[in-house]
């Protein structure tokens, strides 16, 4: 029998390696049994600060460890089936779930009881998505913190906080360090985020005390926007928050490696809309002003599009604009460069925007090719609602999307009907945008 992957892993390690990660593997044991559970949080501990130890590449046979050795008895899941198949009683059905979790699974909560031990397992799933891209097989145990961290960071655990320019400065620092969509340039930069006609709203967790999972950043409005610069800008604020009737989320960033793929940002957009329209009832639409990051490899990649996604009657039309959109490429006629963009052909300029629709149109759940902006707020239940041509004029939005953003608007009283078309493959979009494509 051909060595698994654990086997393969530790023969690479060196003596020393070898024994800490030995020790580490005795210590999971006991953890799991009996004289652990009486003792967990001092084993918890004790297997944290042995798993720390490690270098990187005793990390990944760790979790080649957990793979394989941690996984569930295929035999007994077979028989445990078999006998539920039948006799279908709660005896059996209880037999079943106990065989069909993975041991690993209940090593991870009883680590979780050392101190700390809910931050130390966020930052070891961070290893682990490192180690998976050389090792895919450990999606398996990527699986099993994926299930155990969406228990343990549901919205009944969150807590909302409004962070402003009197938060305490570790908080602040955090925005300026994991903004992710528009680059905080210094402080002056937050401080104007942090104005009167601006918020900030961020979920935080009791197990990781002062750090923020996820922020979103909304701007107070007269009405919904057509270009980032005016929002980011270093400019006064404008007077009067109170007369906003248009909510914009301009940004919103995860700050936490580990918990990606844990649904937070859904949970927050909704809260905040709720705090928003209470606050302020003047405020009537709540949109985005979102990225389009993959718009521009997709057209370089010939603009790959299965007709069944593609808006209803725009086959033919479509399949002219992308072929205009190639000859441009071709000839350098369509390039991330501003003054280049502003003065588009018409025709291409109407191709470019047809193919964009196209593009948001196509985005679908299970899709791991979907724009990943799209597929957020669409399963957020979101509708696309504008496109604005060359709305982000810095270096990265050009070379993403050629400038291109689009206006997703939070219909508060359609958000659960827009979130289970999407779920069941409709994507809905406002019927002007459609009529252009």
């Amino acid at each position: 029998m051909a060595p698994g992957l654990f086997e393969r892993l530790f023969r690479t390690q060196g003596a020393r390696d070898a024994a800490a990660l030995r020790r580490l593997h005795e210590t999971c044991n006991t953890l799991l049994g009996e004289r652990g559970a009486a003792n967990s949080a001092k084993f918890a501990e004790l297997a944290m600060e042995r798993y720390t130890a490690l270098g990187d590449e005793g990390r990944v046979a760790f979790f080649g460890l957990l793979a394989e050795r941690f996984g569930p008895d295929a035999e007994r899941v077979l028989a445990c089936a078999k006998a539920y198949a039948e006799e279908r009683s709660v005896g059996n059905l209880e037999r079943l779930f106990e065989a069909v979790e993975p041991p690993r699974q209940e090593l991870l909560r009883r680590i979780n009881r050392a101190p700390h031990g809910t931050a130390a397992l966020v930052r070891m799933r961070v290893d682990l998505h490192k180690a998976m891209k050389a090792h895919p097989a450990l999606a398996a145990v990527d699986a099993d913190f994926m299930h155990l961290f969406a228990s343990w960071f549901s919205p009944g655990f969150l807590e909302l906080a409004r962070v402003d320019w009197k938060s305490p400065a570790s908080l602040l620092e955090q925005i300026i360090r994991h903004e992710a969509v528009h680059a905080v340039r210094d402080w002056d930069d937050l401080r104007r985020r942090l104005e009167p006609d601006r918020r900030c709203f961020a979920f935080l967790h009791p197990a990781l005390p002062g750090e923020l999972l996820i922020f979103v950043e909304v701007a107070l409005l007269g009405d919904m926007p057509d270009s980032i610069g005016p929002l980011i800008e270093d400019r006064a604020a404008d007077a009067g928050s109170a007369s906003a009737r248009c909510a914009v989320f301009y940004s919103i960033s995860n700050c936490q490696p580990g918990l990606r793929g844990v649904s937070l940002g859904n949970f927050l957009i909704k809260r905040v809309c709720e705090i928003l329209r209470h606050e302020n009832p003047d405020v009537r639409r709540f949109c985005t002003l979102s990225p389009m990051p993959g718009f521009a490899a997709w057209l370089r990649a010939g603009a790959p599009l299965d007709p069944e996604r593609a808006p209803r009657g725009a086959a033919a039309r479509l399949e002219r604009a992308r072929e205009i959109a190639a000859a441009a490429l071709q000839h350098g006629a369509l390039a991330p460069d501003a003054g280049l963009l502003e003065n588009l052909d018409p025709a291409l300029r109407v191709s470019l925007e047809r193919l964009a629709v196209a593009y948001l149109c196509a985005t679908r759940d299970a899709d791991p090719a979907s724009d990943p902006v799209a597929k957020f707020h669409l399963n957020n239940g979101a509708r696309i609602e504008r496109l604005n041509l060359l709305a982000n004029r810095s270096r990265r939005g050009l070379a993403e999307s050629y400038g291109m953003m689009v206006n997703y608007v939070y219909d508060l009283d359609r958000i659960e009907d827009f979130h289970e078309g999407f779920v069941n493959g409709r994507v809905a979009v406002s019927r002007v945008l459609l009529q252009r494509a």
